[in-house]
């Protein structure tokens, strides 16, 4: 009878996935399903690893223990209830020592879980962090679950107080958590214990029944057991936040971006249900530590609000779908997003909004002509000038900066197999020409044959496609990849991350298949190799920032601290927030030029708080507008005499052994 009930559960159970499968169909098709052969090995190493092992919960220890121990508690008493099953009905139950163990096994796993439920209600109750907001939600899971756990040892405690404390009175402490119930239960009649006994193995049943029949029908947080999995399986396998391209020839055919919920693929819904709704790419938004109005969680939540909408106004039969920006997420959410990848790298379940964000912001763009004044002119520049720069950084010629150095120069019909790509803030902007210079006199000690492009060299597009205006970066990384052919190159050497970024990761898709290395990689390898001596003592404390595009994006964070720490007497001190935790510096997403919401923190000021409390001398990064936050924050902050920005291509001049 309970299998039947508990087969009847599960049906309900299924049922309540199929329709939200159904609502994800509303989504446009992804070809995430065609490389499944791939994407298994892939899925394997992440249940290890982020899954079994907690990797991405346990990075904030109290949640993250919290989560594991329920986990595991629960996994184990599953398997427990599969084994019970197939002894009881082919092989015989378990008896002997092994029973006993078996037992204790269960009762271990059992009290785990009920302590993972008692840690998380109290974080929730008392504790009350300001990301988690559903409260009823998961008070009703919990008590469920709770529920279940207690009312599962008292039936154990029952049945040992009705047998095993008179028969077999060593084996009752086996059972640890039944055992506490048994001896509170051992002064009643053996039919009291009995009638009760049975009673409470319908209620227990009742509940776990009635747990899996809510999660199907309301689609609870514990559908996520099924969902999240899912949605791992079916991740990005590429590169970090890269846009699907928009056909320009069939811009009138096709969604400019995503302005409805019907715009987004099928795996851009999944990804809706997937999230738990924990928080977590919250605290870790430098948007929203700032003070922003986005929230990466809000954001995925309010678009799931959305979703269901559309579906409902399907099944109505009502042609109004609801438009996406306004009310929620409204433009200066979407506009907030520095596109640092932070809220990835810590999602658990591996949600994907920055290209969601992307999305938005094309449409914005592209069919609505809405943007901040600051991006319109950012993105005039674009067309105009071929970079985003106004004000003084304008009035430069690109090639300006090699004057007097004697480089190769390509001009039309000239062939290079390496090319220093040198970025437009690296040859505009005063600042980072220095770092440029002092890259191209290390290029030149370690003996590199390169070209630069001089005044040929246009920006690589990277700034419009994360503003949404995807038009002008397809234009510019077409022209772009038909210079690199036209000169023969087959490696381009990067300063700036964006650059590296978008050349490596993006211009593939346009038939631009180039070798790409940051200039971190490069000199990492020389000074392994012998080919840079860093022989020059710097008696300095320094502290190494992250550039979000080469860390997050392309996972380039030991390269850099190998070349400081191969610097006699430097002294490398890293900040609590780095590497994949690192803290963005304000310039990423078009922020360069996109100016913050007024009243709020500037987020590289934040940034530099980190910084102060290393104690360093010299804050180094390998990104020129990362350098460029820093400089502005250090002057703000009036401390200039005491704390200098550098560029890791600056230290490592310093500290070249000199001819």
């Amino acid at each position: 009878m309970i299998y039947l009930l508990a087969a009847i559960a599960l049906a309900f159970w299924v049922f309540g996935l199929y329709r939200r499968y159904q609502l994800w169909r509303l989504g446009k098709p992804d070809d995430c399903s065609k490389n499944i052969g791939k994407r298994i090995p892939v899925f394997i190493r992440t249940t290890v690893v982020d899954f079994l092992a907690h990797r991405r919960f346990l990075r904030d220890p109290y949640p993250g223990m919290m989560h594991l121990i329920l986990f595991w508690g629960f996994v184990i008493l599953l398997l427990a209830s599969g084994v019970d099953a197939f002894t009881h009905y082919i092989t015989g139950h378990i008896i002997g020592s092994p029973y006993l163990w078996f037992k204790l096994i269960v009762n271990i796993a059992g009290l785990l879980a009920l302590i993972g439920i008692i840690m998380a209600a109290f974080r929730r109750y008392v504790l009350k962090p300001e990301r988690l907001n559903t409260l009823l939600d998961d008070g009703i899971g919990m008590g469920l679950i709770a529920g279940m756990l207690i009312t599962g040892f008292m039936v154990e405690g029952l049945r040992q107080a009705a047998t095993e404390l008179t028969l077999h009175p060593d084996w009752a402490p086996w059972s640890a958590g039944g055992f506490v119930f048994a001896k509170a239960f051992a002064g009643m009649s053996r039919d009291s214990l009995l009638f009760w006994h049975r009673s409470l193995w319908w209620f227990h049943s009742a509940l776990v029944i009635g747990a899996i029949i809510y999660s199907g029908l309301a689609f609870s947080k514990l559908q996520h057991i099924v969902v999240s999995p899912l949605n791992a399986f079916f991740r990005s396998l590429g590169p970090v936040g890269v846009p699907v391209s928009i056909n320009i020839e069939n811009a009138e055919s096709e969604p400019l971006g995503v302005g409805t919920i019907k715009d987004f693929t099928w795996k851009q819904l999944l990804d809706l249900d997937a999230c738990t709704n924990c928080g977590r790419c919250q605290d870790a938004c430098p948007a929203w530590a700032t003070g922003k109005p986005l929230s990466p969680r809000k954001v995925v939540q309010d678009l799931k609000v959305h979703m269901l909408k559309a579906a409902n106004n399907q099944a109505n039969q009502s042609e109004n779908v609801p438009t996406l920006v306004g009310e929620a997420p409204n433009e200066a959410e979407v506009w907030a997003c520095t596109t640092c990848g932070a809220c990835q790298e810590t999602c658990p379940v591996y949600v994907e909004h920055i290209v969601k964000i992307i999305d938005l912001r094309r449409n914005l763009v592209l069919a609505q002509s809405e943007m901040p004044e600051t991006a319109q002119l950012m993105l005039r520049n674009m067309q105009s000038r071929g970079h985003p720069w106004a004000g003084i950084q304008s009035l430069r010629l690109r090639g300006d900066w090699t004057s007097g150095l004697g480089l190769k120069i390509l001009a039309e019909g000239d062939n290079v197999n390496t090319l220093f790509w040198v970025g437009c803030t690296g040859a505009l902007v005063e600042r980072n020409v220095a770092a440029t210079l002092s890259m191209t006199r290390v290029l030149k000690a370690a003996g590199v044959d390169f070209g630069v492009l001089g005044e040929a060299e246009t920006c690589c597009g990277d700034p419009a496609r994360r503003a949404g205006y995807e038009f002008q970066f397809q234009i510019m990384a077409e022209q772009n990849i038909e210079i690199f052919k036209s000169h023969n190159i087959k490696e381009i050497i990067t300063s700036c991350p964006h650059c590296y970024n978008t050349i490596k990761n993006e211009y593939p898709r346009y038939g631009g298949d180039f070798k790409v290395v940051h200039y971190t990689q490069l000199i990492a390898d020389f000074v392994r190799q012998g080919k840079l001596k860093l022989t020059r003592e710097l008696n300095s404390i320094l502290t190494y920032h992250d550039p979000c595009y080469l860390g997050r994006y392309n996972s380039v964070y030991l390269e850099p601290r190998r070349i400081l720490r191969a610097i006699p007497k430097a002294k490398l001190e890293e900040m609590e927030r780095s590497r994949n935790t690192g803290f963005c510096c304000g310039g990423g997403g078009g922020h360069m030029w996109i100016e913050e919401q007024p009243g709020t923190t500037k987020i590289n000021q934040m940034r530099l708080e980190d910084v102060l409390k290393t104690g360093a001398e010299t804050e180094v990064t390998a990104c020129p507008y990362c350098l460029q936050m820093f400089e502005e924050s250090i002057e703000h902050k009036q401390m200039k005499d005491s704390l200098k920005a550098k560029d890791l291509a600056e230290i490592v001049e310093a500290a070249m052994k000199q001819s």
